[in-house]
């Protein structure tokens, strides 16, 4: 009987060590699975945080070295710059002046005694024979360009169109001037 009872504790024993280790073999198969994961979602992390790293990094990079090409340029271009500034300048003052005293020029057509300077929108206003004969044959406008880009401004444009239709006119105001008061009354137009 003692043999028996020693088979069946033996037996109990054994079958408990199968359970125990069909256990250990599962929760380990559990743990493994749990470690990957979280390893994996860990490994995911890093990577997303050294991709945003990496994206960073490159775009400060990119960002030194475009401010360091535009340095360099600037560097290099700075007299170009300040040399076609200053060719602009002299180019628009000489024009300005051409402007003024074209009507002295030996090729000007009409009397520059009849020419008056306006200078915008048009350059001059031509009298043409007032000097001579205190008689007007005509009244020219004149625009003077000079420099390659001889083209109208919009204003210009819209003058030139206005007396080629012939909406031109004279007009003559009486302002008079009240001595008493020291001021100036009403305004009167012909």
């Amino acid at each position: 009987m003692v043999d028996l009872i020693e088979g069946v504790v033996i037996l109990v024993l054994f079958l408990a060590v199968l359970v125990l280790f069909y256990r250990y073999s599962r929760i380990q198969g559990q743990v493994e699975q749990n470690a990957r994961e979280i390893f994996e979602t860990w490994r995911r992390g890093e990577r997303e945080d050294i991709e945003a790293w990496k994206e960073r990094e490159l775009r400060r990079l990119s960002d030194e070295k475009a401010r360091i090409l535009f340095d360099a340029w600037r560097q290099e271009e700075e007299g170009n710059i300040r040399t076609d500034a200053v060719r602009r300048s002299q180019s628009v003052t000489r024009g300005k002046v051409t402007e003024c005293l074209i009507p002295y020029f030996p090729d000007f057509p009409y009397n520059p005694k009849d020419a008056r300077f306006l200078g915008t929108p048009v350059d001059l206003i031509v009298f043409d024979g007032l000097s001579d004969a205190d008689e007007v044959e005509k009244v020219v406008f004149v625009e003077i360009k000079t420099g390659k880009a001889a083209n109208l401004s919009k204003r210009e444009r819209a003058v030139r169109e206005c007396i080629k239709a012939g909406r031109v006119q004279y007009s003559t105001i009486h302002q008079s001037f009240d001595e008493d008061a020291n001021r100036l009354r009403d305004m009167g137009m012909n």
